[in-house]
């Protein structure tokens, strides 16, 4: 008999985590071995348990799926993660990746291609939703010299700058640093003038390459 692959579960929504189990169940080839209702348990069951393939939303309480992301391959650079969520936005979707996702699906995705991508994480393969891949596509487009910066980030602006990277909202970079919404949004407009940038996904992209996500806040 073929070996069944071994599947975590980290949504914070009990309806969409017995809609997973529902399905896996009807796969002779899969498992379900846990399930999780934030980012700490999608750790802890991650280190416990080691799934062959992690379904992760990132949308998440307690530590947020990015996070999780992080710590999970920091402890097992060979896990095989699979992101399950309702945001396309570009600055939750590149740091994923950039983190060491191997999926990144949609949650409008159908039964069989959710299937599908399973399989191919599991064998090494990356899945993307067709959206999600043509965002990847024009990223990779798009010019990355960039003026240099001639001011420097203070350190408030650097410290904005990493929880942007990791695919925080204003209102969550506001309760992490205890400062308000409108004063994140003015430091952000701010890095985005000194670096030369057009959006938050650049910066969020700029701060990846140069070591800042990881910045401890």
């Amino acid at each position: 008999m073929t070996e069944r692959i071994r599947i975590l579960i980290a949504d914070d929504h009990a309806v969409v985590r017995h809609g997973l189990r529902a399905l896996i169940a009807t796969e002779p080839d899969m498992e379900l071995v846990g399930e999780a209702a934030d980012g700490v348990e999608a750790v802890k069951l991650t280190a416990s348990l080691r799934p062959d393939v992690i379904l992760l939303d990132l949308a998440m309480p307690r530590k947020t799926g990015l996070e999780a992301i992080d710590d999970i391959k920091r402890d097992n650079p060979q896990a095989r993660i699979l992101v399950l969520t309702s945001f396309a936005e570009d600055d939750k979707v590149f740091p994923a990746i950039k983190a060491g996702a191997m999926g990144y699906l949609l949650k409008d995705t159908s039964p069989r291609e959710l299937l599908q991508a399973i399989r191919d994480v599991h064998g090494g393969d990356v899945s993307l939703h067709p959206t999600i891949a043509r965002k990847l596509v024009g990223e990779l487009k798009r010019p990355p010299s960039l003026p240099p910066s001639t001011e420097p980030l203070t350190e408030r602006e650097t410290q904005v700058l990493a929880l942007v990277a990791r695919g925080m909202s204003n209102q969550e970079i506001a309760d992490a640093l205890v400062i308000s919404e409108r004063t994140v949004r003015t430091h952000i407009s701010n890095i985005l003038g000194k670096l030369h940038l057009a959006n938050r996904t650049q910066a969020a992209l700029y701060a990846h390459r140069e070591g800042l996500a990881h910045l401890e806040i």
